[in-house]
């Protein structure tokens, strides 16, 4: 049997369920054979409902041998951004060859298209509704296919779950060595969110703004070491936050000095600038929300 007739024939198992053919496969993508293929999951279905659990099951029941990895379920109903900064900053602990679910989809059931985005060793499954916007920016050759293959859905599809019937299966088939073009075809543009790119000024002011808020209350800032440099800091350079200015930079949170509600910048671990508060919350203390501007001057030259 040629190639294709076989993969003809795998499909039609699929569709009645018959998946012991694609189950054999060695998965092609894990940086290792030895290795099993690493699924991770990331919604806002929280844990109270059944869904998390019925997304896994179909994943497990097509590639028993996955590995299934929560990263978060407890994004915020229907918080496409936050889904979309938190995915950013984790993926990059894990290792080549993951495939990560993402679902977070307030478009479910209409016509948003299903996509999966291959970049830096790494497969995304989940909506084309700006949730994969900051890794496409950040990864600008990223091959993005809409997945329209119908084969590989569970059937049949609900229209309020296609966690469960469209993107499980998708990406549990292709963590057993399905390759991404089988799903459909690749496309040049994605929907995108608000660029995480700060605005810079010919007068040397940045425009940034805070991108995501931790449970910690600190403020996670768009600003990276290309628009802060520490010589930027060591001249005097500030910011400006919801008309409060933060002139203090700290190495880490118990960092000694300054006064009990003193706002201060720190390196976050995710690569962005973050305005922090020893033991307290700085998004309360500067009445901050996300979306507000920060703005950076430059000190002396």
């Amino acid at each position: 049997m040629n190639r294709g007739r076989e993969r003809r024939g795998d499909r039609e198992k699929w569709r009645r369920g018959e998946t012991s053919s694609l189950r054999s496969r060695v998965p092609i993508f894990p940086s290792s054979r030895s290795q099993l293929p690493l699924i991770t999951l990331l919604t806002d279905f929280g844990t109270s409902d059944y869904f998390v659990s019925a997304m896994k099951g179909v994943i497990l029941s097509i590639n028993p041998n996955a590995r299934v990895v929560d990263i978060t379920h407890e994004i915020p109903a229907r918080d496409i951004e936050a889904a979309a900064f938190t995915l950013l900053a984790a993926h990059s602990s894990f290792p080549s060859g993951t495939i990560n679910l993402a679902v977070v989809d307030p478009g479910v059931g209409s016509a948003r298209r299903a996509i999966l985005v291959e970049t830096g060793g790494q497969f995304f499954v989940g909506p084309d509704n700006g949730i994969f916007s900051y890794l496409c920016e950040r990864q600008p050759k990223a091959k993005v296919f809409e997945v329209t293959n119908k084969d590989y859905f569970r059937a049949p599809v609900s229209s309020t779950f296609h966690g469960r019937d469209v993107f499980a299966p998708v990406a549990a088939a292709l963590s057993t060595g399905i390759f991404p073009s089988e799903f459909g075809k690749q496309i040049t543009s994605p929907r995108l969110l608000a660029s995480l790119l700060p605005e810079k000024l010919k007068n040397g002011t940045v425009k940034a703004r805070i991108i995501h808020i931790d449970r910690f209350g600190s403020c996670i800032t768009n600003l990276t070491p290309r628009e802060l440099t520490e010589k930027m800091i060591a001249n005097g350079a500030y910011l400006v936050a919801n008309g409060a200015k933060v002139k203090s930079f700290r190495n880490f949170f118990s960092e000694r000095g300054g006064r009990g509600r003193e706002v201060f910048g720190i390196w976050g671990s995710a690569g962005f600038l973050e305005l922090a508060a020893k033991d307290k919350s700085a998004a309360k203390i500067l009445k901050a929300k996300r979306g507000q501007q920060v703005v950076l001057r430059m000190g002396k030259t």
